[in-house]
């Protein structure tokens, strides 16, 4: 069976909800972020657990796949409990909160395991999820403790 590349456009915040769905338990290493401040781009290359074929019932390996978060119309970004000098540094993808600030722009938060935060400020959502490349099985499916 072969498995299509997955390709997202969220510009609002019910599609950054499915965007945010399909980047659970995704890794990103802290050298794959990049804050393009004169293009307004921000990038993170990332390894995305495959959720969508195991809510499908599509029973094969699990998968993971390389996939390229790109955020436009970035006016500010910061980030919180992430030591960017350590590039080595695996960070696990827990979700992204919005909210629209009295402003009008959008306040993103890109949630990792361990309170690691990034904060992006945008003046409107325009966002891409892009898989890139082939899938390889991982043995390993995430696992969530229940509390």
């Amino acid at each position: 069976m072969e498995v299509k590349n997955l390709k997202l456009i969220a510009k609002t915040e019910e599609d950054l909800r499915v965007v945010s769905a399909h980047l659970q338990d995704a890794i990103a290493n802290v050298s794959d972020i990049a804050n393009l401040k004169k293009n307004k781009i921000f990038l993170m290359q990332l390894n995305r657990f495959m959720w969508e074929d195991v809510e499908k019932g599509v029973f094969r390996k699990n998968k993971r796949i390389r996939t390229i978060l790109k955020i436009e119309n970035v006016i500010k970004a910061h980030s919180k409990n992430i030591n960017q000098l350590k590039e080595n540094k695996f960070l696990d993808f827990l979700t992204i909160e919005t909210y629209q600030m009295p402003d009008n722009n959008y306040e993103m938060k890109i949630v990792f395991a361990g309170d690691a935060v990034i904060k992006i400020i945008v003046e409107a959502i325009e966002i891409t999820l892009d898989d890139q490349g082939e899938a390889w099985d991982t043995k390993n499916i995430p696992k969530h403790k229940l509390i």
